[in-house]
């Protein structure tokens, strides 16, 4: 590390673990350090201590800037700050105080309260709106539900992402960004503001939201108090990097229409780009969300499967004993591969949706199922289903985008945790046909949010700059389908997988 190099701060605020690291203006990763993030259960509902989670956050702060400085080598052009999307939580503006727990965007706690949302107003309008369809990831549906534990607490308040939390806690300022706005469906993707009349409607007052702002733009700077605790000088920018999936989509490159980002993580997400523009009828059908991209004049679509890897994480605990090791289940994978050189399917169906459905047909009362086994299948074959059912899930997901944007999707590019198991990755060459290119960027979402705090402090002129900056560290793998056995899949994936969900469906409704 040279003596005066300039460095960017980001902070990832995740699902399962929280980050900071320094990079250097180049995407180079400099210094890192991680935690689990913290969750409890109370009354069958899981939430985030607030309190608990930034004293973490400062934690991994102080550990890889008081190092930095010790080496007189840390000099923090500004602090980006990334994280899950539709986590909120209430905090009081005059104490500072959080008046609820963090409410995270898996919790199905407000499901009845989206219910009482779609059943407002036009959804298709809604949905030119707000990009979205009404669900109980949501803010709107987490204050309803809120409210009617305690209607006190939203007094006064603000309604603060993972994100802006953070920002709050080093800066003093209240905002938001874009992406994040955008995942309350009290915000107009179409205008760049809030629905006054919308939020109104419900009984709420406008100011429980904090002022939106592009990605990449300067909110406050770090207070003395701040930087005293975490050892860094006040007064540095800090930035609201937003959704880490669009904040890890720009630092894979997926900058212009027909790239497609694919984040294989516990959730896995699809994030793709097109011109900015009115939604439509169609756009509505397809069941994906959009939202306003870091790069001027742009949008993204974005569809997912919020029990991806959590799918694997469910068969290892669930379906063996003692659970299954990760360095098991990539030896059982290796060793089924081996056996079956040409790569053909297991003719099992698995339909992965243990937290409910995405895009295209977004369902949060939907069930997992398998379809299809016989008393010859064992663990293995079971496993590799997983994988195969996911895949199937993604590739529905993908043939849906290219329709919706009208741009052939020949190549994803990968990034996230599920990377590290190559037959995962020939199983969705496979199953889509596609060309994979693994980014090998072990840490997109805070490279992202570096960037995007390089943006706000001007050290590169915009996101798409930014991601060209560092394109050259993005040489990865790359899995090429196997023609005959991406021929397999796409039978099964045709005339089973797809025909099969109304059915499915139509009996998860009965229950």
């Amino acid at each position: 590390m040279s003596a005066k190099q300039q460095m960017l701060l980001s902070i990832d605020v995740g699902t399962t673990h929280c980050k900071a690291a320094l990079f250097s203006e180049q995407g180079e990763l400099l210094r890192i350090s991680k935690m689990k993030t913290t969750s409890y259960i109370k009354d069958g509902w899981t939430y985030y201590n607030p309190e608990q989670l930034w004293t973490g956050i400062a934690g991994l702060i102080r550990d890889i800037v008081v190092p930095a400085a010790e080496e007189a080598a840390v000099s923090v052009a500004a602090i980006g700050i990334a994280s899950m999307a539709e986590t909120g939580v209430l905090v009081d503006p005059v104490t500072g105080e959080a008046r609820s727990p963090f409410i995270p965007w898996f919790s199905r706690c407000s499901l009845s309260q989206a219910d009482q949302i779609a059943a407002e107003g036009n959804v298709l309008e809604r949905f030119r709106a707000t990009g979205l369809h009404a669900g109980f990831k949501f803010g709107m549906a987490k204050l309803l539900w809120l409210r009617q534990q305690g209607p006190s607490a939203l007094d006064g308040a603000v309604w603060l992402s993972a994100s802006d939390y953070i920002a709050y806690k080093l800066s003093g300022a209240m905002a938001t960004d874009y992406t994040l706005a955008a995942r309350t469906f009290a915000f107009r993707i179409d205008k760049k503001e809030w629905d006054s009349d919308w939020i109104r409607h419900f009984g709420f007052h406008p100011s429980l939201f904090p002022e939106a702002v592009p990605s990449g733009t300067i909110i406050g700077s770090v207070h003395s108090e701040a930087g005293s605790l975490l050892g860094l000088r006040a007064g540095i920018p800090v930035v609201i990097a937003g959704h880490d999936h669009v904040a890890a989509s720009l630092a894979v490159g997926v900058v212009k229409p027909g790239q497609v980002m694919d984040s294989m993580g516990t959730a896995e997400t699809l994030v793709g780009v097109l011109a900015e523009r009115r939604l439509t009828e169609e756009d509505f059908g397809s069941g994906l969300s959009f939202g306003c991209h870091p790069v001027a004049g742009h949008s993204f679509w974005m569809g997912g499967l919020s029990a991806s890897g959590g799918s694997v994480e469910w068969f290892r605990s669930v379906l063996s004993e003692p659970e299954l090791s990760y360095e098991r289940i990539l030896r059982l994978l290796s060793e089924h591969a081996e056996a079956n050189e040409a790569g053909s399917p297991t003719g099992i169906l698995y339909f992965p949706y243990l937290s409910g459905s995405g895009a295209p047909e977004p369902d949060a009362r939907a069930r997992a199922a398998f379809i299809g086994m016989t008393a010859e299948h064992g663990l293995t074959d079971l496993l590799t289903a997983v994988l195969e059912g996911t895949a199937y899930e993604m590739e529905w997901i993908r043939r849906t985008g290219e329709h919706a944007t009208n741009a052939a999707i020949k190549e994803l590019i990968l990034t996230g945790g599920g990377t590290h198991n190559p037959a995962w990755l020939q199983i969705k060459a496979n199953a889509s046909g596609c060309l994979l290119r693994n980014a090998e960027l072990p840490e997109a979402a805070l490279l992202g949010a570096a960037l995007l705090a390089g943006v706000g402090a001007g050290v590169y002129e915009n996101a798409e700059q930014a991601a060209g900056t560092v394109a050259a560290s993005r040489r990865g793998r790359i899995v090429y389908p196997q023609g005959a056995a991406h021929d397999k899949y796409k039978v099964l994936f045709e005339e089973g997988y797809v025909p099969l969900q109304q059915p499915l469906r139509n009996y998860y409704r009965m229950l």
